[in-house]
């Protein structure tokens, strides 16, 4: 599927250029998407994703990947049921989706690109995309959101009443999403057009050999002073989060003002913020600082060697993203181009007579269906409407829930896949659409019943 649409995108948008007089721009349009998938989005990636596919691997030989896939067991091999219960893959998994939820998108991509490199030594058939594959990919594109930073930071800085009030909104319709999302792969999969051809037996291996494969050797205990070091730096760390998350109660007193001037000398937020909310950012304030000591702390109790082998986790980052660089520029080169050559414009005024009938904004439609082609474009096309409508309004609230509660489905695709080589998307496609589509529809009623 990816191919024919990759080509009616590029021929789509020759075409309309040519009737529309943008030829210019569609070719201007090519260059640039070309040179920021390169610039803008891999390289930067190569740093980040060495970060975190270091930390992947002292995870996974100090053994706390397994240990996570074992507590999650029950409903990861309900979603995943082709994957063996104590692979890596299922521990990768759920530190992506945990990523994901808390609005940490620099480590959900790289533990993302990992979980997928572990799914791909499962798969039977290479370059074609396994179920798992598939569900692990709508999963991502319809992430159930706790925290939409980006659009509530996009409400705040056009001075919102209260930028905050989408946390519910967007949280609602993220759920609702991934529901639907979930259904329709687990759907799509048994289809006859999307049925995974069967694999000659030499080429697939037991999983069980696979997963022995993937499993660390016996592991020492920990001893009692490593012990020590572990418990005291949750301890420390979860005392400067009850400071960081009420300083008003313990900026009482004064030896803890003068202690931690940088906790209790915060300038205080524009906005009274809920506790809740307050709360979910006090989380993501330390849980990217926390995983980046307690995952090489674990790992030394552990006896593991964590420079050396974090560096070879690293390098993984490094050849990953010149993998994806590839897939990067022609994904985003055709959508420049679909897009620059009016493609979303026409969509937009064909579309707008039959959402009318059920009460759908049309203001909302180009940001809808920009979402799943360009997260700059959609974030552009936001930002318009909370300035031509007021970022108090229903039509801005309402975009910026569309806006945190769906994704990038065609860049994630590529991303993802291409790291894989996978070439057969199979199912994947459709059914991270149809999430978008739900995410897109559940927005407009929650935030009418909400806010309207």
């Amino acid at each position: 599927m990816l191919n024919y649409i990759w080509l009616a995108l590029i021929v789509l948008a020759m075409v309309l250029g040519a009737f529309g007089g943008t030829l210019d721009a569609v070719t201007k349009g090519a260059f640039t998407a070309a040179e920021d998938a390169v610039m803008k989005i891999a390289l930067p990636l190569v740093g980040v994703m060495a970060i975190w596919l270091g930390m992947m691997r002292l995870a996974e030989k100090a053994g706390l990947i397994q240990r996570l896939a074992h507590i999650l067991r029950p409903l990861m091999t309900r979603l995943f049921p082709d994957v063996p219960p104590e692979h890596p893959a299922m521990g990768a998994m759920v530190l992506n989706m945990g990523a994901n939820i808390l609005g940490l998108s620099n480590a959900a991509t790289p533990l993302g690109l990992k979980a997928m490199s572990h799914l791909e030594k499962l798969n039977p058939i290479p370059g074609t995309a396994s179920n798992a594959m598939c569900t692990f990919l709508t999963i991502n594109t319809s992430s159930i959101q706790l925290l939409p930073v980006t659009a509530i930071t996009v409400l705040a800085v056009n001075h919102g009443k209260q930028p905050t009030a989408i946390v519910s909104s967007a949280l609602l319709a993220t759920i609702v999403a991934t529901g639907v999302g979930i259904v329709a792969v687990k759907l799509l999969e048994k289809l006859p057009a999307y049925r995974l051809p069967v694999a000659p037996p030499a080429e697939a291996p037991p999983a069980v050999e696979e997963t022995e494969d993937e499993m660390p050797e016996e592991l020492p205990k920990v001893n009692g002073w490593w012990m020590a070091g572990i418990y005291g730096l949750l301890g420390v760390t979860t005392v400067l989060f009850l400071f960081t998350l009420l300083p008003g109660f313990f900026g009482q007193w004064p030896f803890l003002v003068e202690t931690l001037p940088g906790i209790f000398r915060r300038p205080p937020p524009a906005t009274a913020e809920p506790f809740f909310l307050r709360f979910l950012n006090t989380l993501s304030l330390f849980a990217v600082p926390f995983m980046l000591a307690i995952l090489p702390l674990y790992a030394a109790a552990r006896r593991v060697k964590v420079y050396e082998e974090f560096v070879e986790g690293a390098k993984d980052g490094f050849h990953t993203a010149l993998r994806i660089i590839p897939y990067l520029v022609g994904m985003l080169v055709a959508i420049k181009m679909f897009r620059d050559a009016g493609g979303v414009q026409m969509i937009t005024d064909a579309l707008k007579p039959a959402l009318g009938m059920i009460q759908y904004p049309p203001e909302l439609l180009p940001l809808a269906l920009m979402r799943s082609l360009s997260g700059s474009g959609s974030l552009a096309i936001l930002t318009d409407l909370v300035k031509e409508f007021g970022p108090d309004s229903l039509v801005a609230l309402t975009a910026a829930t569309i806006y945190g509660s769906s994704e990038t489905t065609f860049y994630v695709i590529a991303v993802y896949f291409g790291s894989v080589n996978v070439h057969r998307t199979r199912h994947a496609i459709p059914a991270g659409l149809i999430a978008d589509t739900t995410g897109v529809f559940a927005s407009v009623f929650i935030c009418r019943a909400m806010f309207g």
